[in-house]
């Protein structure tokens, strides 16, 4: 339209007489460190080595306060370490072991402390240990093998302490639960690893 000032000065509008930018790269990836033992970094990086260096303990560590006041998983290192060539066999015990003791203190917390300590310790809300405590009741105590379950895992244990299951029973069942748990990750892990 003449008259019209964009017009007649071939521009479209207001800043669109300005070269554009040039696109940036990204960040250079990071070389590999050469303690790495994989052909490519895991978790944008091979994980430090007093953590790989320590491996076993961590996840002990880890798997057993998964099991109790800390709500982390203990998942996602068990994989990390398998991809770091550390042994599988020994792994899996270690995040077995360590995830059914921490399952046991929930159990004593259970037996011998009741709602006082399952509400301030464990964080456990009434409506959570409400749907465990229905669900052991309906399925007795073969429903710890279900412990390892997110959300309804630690109530079932806090369960069958409330509901004095015997400890070997106990034992037996949530360990049986949480090695068939995290012998399921640890195949899926070292498949896709190939």
């Amino acid at each position: 339209m003449p008259g019209d000032r964009y017009h007649e000065a071939g521009r479209r509008g207001p800043g669109h007489d300005k070269k554009p930018e040039p696109v940036r790269p990204g960040p250079r990836p990071q070389p590999r460190p050469a303690s790495c033992p994989l052909p490519r970094p895991v978790l944008s990086g091979c994980m430090p080595d007093f953590i790989v260096s320590n491996g076993y303990l961590y996840l002990f560590l880890l798997s057993f306060l998964a099991a109790t006041i800390i709500p982390a998983g203990s998942e996602w290192l068990l994989a990390a370490l398998l991809l770091q060539s550390l042994d599988p066999s020994r792994l899996l015990a270690t995040a077995t072991l360590g995830n059914t003791l921490g399952a046991c203190t929930t159990y004593y917390i259970g037996r011998y402390g009741g709602g006082f300590l399952s509400a301030r310790v464990l964080r456990i809300d009434e409506n959570s240990l409400k749907k465990a405590a229905a669900r052991y009741r309906k399925f007795g105590s073969w429903s710890l093998l279900f412990s390892w379950v997110p959300i309804i895992g630690d109530p079932l244990c806090l369960a069958g302490g409330v509901f004095k299951t015997g400890i070997f029973t106990f034992v037996i069942l949530v360990f049986a639960g949480k090695l068939a748990r995290y012998g399921f990750i640890a195949w899926v892990t070292l498949k896709a690893a190939g």
